[in-house]
């Protein structure tokens, strides 16, 4: 049996949203404006023209009113309501917000901490997850892969939509010079290529640092053209008609034009930025921001603009926003408003980049993306990640799509239809957890889909019909970025399932030679120990009970040392006497029993997935050089939600008192902390267990293992993947579905995974370090 030393509770481990008050609150709000509204917040550089273009004739007055109207009741609806009230009540656990992490809400990680005390255990018990507690359950099991594949498009698009912000927002900005200085026009797309390659470079000095800098820099701008705004409204204060959402729907009636909503929709691009950022800040410090400031700002812009081109016609539309600043064109005021239209769409790039790396961060901790190297930059927030790979891939198709499109209308007419399929994807989930995680009656769900998903509905329509004028481009990334990520989810997931059914109980293959009857030739005749098996999730017992019919509570397994499945045994328990055994080595295919010699070594076997038994690498030492080493630890690893985490409480030992000198370790580390165990502090913690639970033999089973830590080698498995041959009828669809298979596993995940591996960024001596190749049949 295994019994264990608890030092430490895990709910300290256990992630929660960041809770700010009073200052610390104001602060972070006003951070926000670094990150997250620059997108949304640059929109009136280029609505009204992507409306109204500068070839086109001059609109109407009750168009300019039905068209502001339509701005403002779309912002009304979507940023303000669905997202700043709504959307972000729907954050996980862990305070993580956009499309994926809805996925995570209806289907829940364990926030516990899965220390490993199940290396002997056949039957571990999982506690009962949160699905299981919840309504609709039959539905979530039958409809997880279809909501998998629409939560992995909505987030693979809002990957591509990426490309085109920084894109168009720069562009849009630096395209204010032509008003001014008309000589530099054809210089506009360098000048804007060299901003966005300085942008990129700057990300690596961390999302806490740009904050800094950029927050006072959005307030300015927002500001500045909140006030612009009320005073052009002074040219004809009729625009306040544009607050009667009537205006905005006879505007349609009128002029049967459809696709003006494909305009409309460039002023809520940005909107989702809301919800993806959540886990850089705080649902009040995002609400808080947007609610007081940022929306009653744009809307006066919005408004102001509207009422100067009614008042002046012809003479602004060239360039509605810098036509429309208040003063003369060369003025003292339009350079100020210029310096800082460029500097918010710099970080109108920020909100999206950002938010491409908190997804990129969510995508690999669920092991449906590559594991890319991941640079935390903040000590409080754990969502604050730089991903360098990422951030220059995505830096490297913002300059293509700037060099390829030329000029800001075409961008345009790509731009928006990313953020219309992911505002669908949004309310789709949202409708989900209103019902099944929130407890509401039904109808209330459905409401929330049929009020949200209509006009989500009506944007999706107008931004479909510009797809063949340059909406396929993130319409393509977003296809090649999800078949990427499913490809990854399906094969990960395969080596997972084989690494979970050849984890082996040690009991099953390692035993004492008297319980076994051995003939003359070496062959087991018969035996009285348990039979060789592989662990199964499936004969978990999802009740929570232990063998001896108890409940088995989490605060009763933190109070008491218990093993799942096992006897409990209260950790004062009378030391059972553990004298030298002679073990043997069961071959279980043979039949056959070989002696295991102790070397007085210390092996540390890496498990690189959580869950019971011991890894195959250790089945497969075992089997090819009969001896083990006086000290065998098996370490898992578990990444806490707190920036760092003290050595001496970051492992949690578990011994095996069937199999002397066998220990399970767990290793916390925080989300800042290098990969790097300490075999002292592993050691000292063995001590510490040796000590309570057999306090008469401590100080020679110290002196032993200390022998043997002078030799410690770690051992890592590294899977080589081979497909398996499928078998049905017909044999001509078998063969050709096992070749495209054989052709993704072996030739493009096997690849792929040894490019990216797992323990790339492990702190390992490399000449202690032995690497045992596991041939994995998936």
């Amino acid at each position: 049996m295994a019994t264990g030393l608890m030092t430490k509770d895990e709910t300290q481990f256990e992630r929660r949203p960041v809770k700010l008050t009073g200052s610390a609150l104001a602060i972070m709000a006003f951070q926000t404006l670094g990150v997250i509204y620059s997108d949304i917040g640059t929109s009136p550089l280029y609505v009204l023209n992507g409306i109204w273009p500068s070839s086109g004739p001059v609109p109407s007055t009750e168009d300019v009113i039905g068209g502001v109207s339509a701005i403002v009741w779309s912002m009304t609806l979507l940023p303000l309501i669905k997202y700043s009230f709504i959307a972000l009540h729907f954050g996980t656990g862990e305070g993580e917000g956009g499309t994926f992490a809805l996925l995570q809400g209806l289907y829940p990680r364990s926030p516990f901490v899965e220390f490993d005390r199940t290396l002997t255990s056949d039957s571990a018990v999982r506690a009962r997850s949160d699905v299981e507690n919840r309504r609709g359950l039959e539905f979530l099991k039958q409809g997880k892969w279809p909501l998998y594949f629409w939560s992995l498009f909505g987030t693979a698009l809002t990957l591509g939509d990426g490309v085109l912000t920084p894109a168009v927002s720069v562009t849009s900005a630096v395209g204010g010079l032509a008003v001014a200085k008309p000589s530099v026009i054809n210089h506009i797309i360098s000048i804007s290529i060299a901003i966005l390659v300085v942008l990129f470079l700057v990300q690596r000095f961390g999302t806490n640092k740009i904050t800094l800098a950029f927050a006072p820099v959005t307030f300015i701008w927002l500001a500045l053209i909140g006030v612009s705004g009320i005073y052009n409204i002074t040219a004809h204060p009729g625009i306040f008609r544009a607050l009667d959402p009537s205006r905005a729907v006879m505007w349609f009636v009128r002029t049967k034009k459809y696709d003006n909503l494909a305009g409309v929709l460039l002023a809520i691009t940005g909107c989702e930025a809301l919800f993806a950022n959540l886990g850089q800040f705080n649902a009040l410090s995002i609400r808080l921001s947007f609610t007081l400031f940022v929306f009653p700002c744009l809307i006066l812009a919005y408004l102001g603009q509207g009422a100067r081109v009614i008042a002046d016609g012809e003479a602004v539309m060239s360039n509605i926003f810098y036509t429309t600043i208040p003063g003369r064109h060369n003025g003292p005021l339009y350079w100020i408003i210029w310096l800082f239209a460029l500097l918010a769409t710099i970080i109108a790039s920020q909100a999206m980049i950002t938010a491409v790396s908190s997804l990129t961060q969510q995508l690999i901790n669920c092991k449906s993306f590559p594991p890319l190297r991941l640079v935390y930059t903040s000590s409080l927030v754990q969502g604050q990640v730089y991903v360098p790979a990422a951030n220059y891939t995505l830096g490297l198709a913002t300059v293509i799509v700037v060099a390829a499109f030329k000029n800001l209308t075409n961008m345009t007419n790509a731009y928006g239809f990313a953020v219309s399929t992911v505002m669908i994807v949004t309310s789709t989930f949202i409708s989900f957890h209103i019902y099944i995680k929130k407890g509401l009656p039904i109808f209330v769900a459905i409401g929330f889909f049929l009020v949200f998903g209509f006009f989500d509905g009506l944007f999706f329509g107008a931004s479909l019909r510009k797809v063949p004028l340059g909406a396929w481009v993130p319409l393509s990334i977003g296809c090649a970025l999800c078949a990427l990520m499913l490809f990854w989810t399906w094969a990960k997931g395969l080596e997972d399932v084989f690494d979970g059914e050849n984890r082996r109980n040690p009991r099953h293959f390692i035993i004492n030679r008297d319980s076994a009857h051995i003939d003359e030739k070496g062959l087991v005749a018969s035996t009285e120990f348990e039979r060789p098996g592989a662990f199964s999730p499936e004969s978990h017992d999802p009740r929570g009970i232990t063998h001896n019919g108890e409940a088995d509570s989490p605060v009763r397994q933190r109070n008491r040392v218990v093993l799942p499945g096992e006897d409990t045994i209260d950790a004062e328990a009378e030391a059972v006497d553990e004298k030298s055994q002679e073990l043997v080595f069961y071959d279980d295919v043979k039949n056959k029993v070989t002696t295991l010699s102790r070397i007085p070594t210390c092996a540390i076997f890496y498990k690189l997935a959580p869950g019971p038994g011991v890894p195959h690498s250790f089945y497969g030492y075992i089997r090819q050089m009969p001896a083990l080493p006086r000290v065998v630890i098996f370490l898992s690893f578990h990444v806490v939600p707190v920036p760092y985490v003290a050595a001496d409480d970051a492992y949690a030992v578990t011994k095996v008192r069937s199999i002397q000198g066998f220990y399970g370790v767990t290793y916390c580390l925080g989300f800042r902390d290098d990969f790097n165990p300490s075999t002292d502090h592993i050691f000292r913690a063995v001590h510490g267990i040796e000590s309570r639970v057999n306090p008469s033999q401590a100080r020679q089973i110290l002196d032993e293992i200390k022998e043997a830590a002078d030799q410690t080698v770690h051992i890592i498995p590294h899977y080589y993947v081979i497909s398996k041959q499928l078998r049905f009828s017909p044999e001509w669809a078998a063969n050709a579905i096992s070749w495209i298979r054989r052709l993704l596993i072996e030739s493009i995940y096997r690849r792929l995974a040894t490019m990216f591996p797992e323990t790339a960024n492990w702190g390992l001596q490399q000449e202690d370090t032995l690497y045992v190749g596991v041939n994995a049949l998936i």
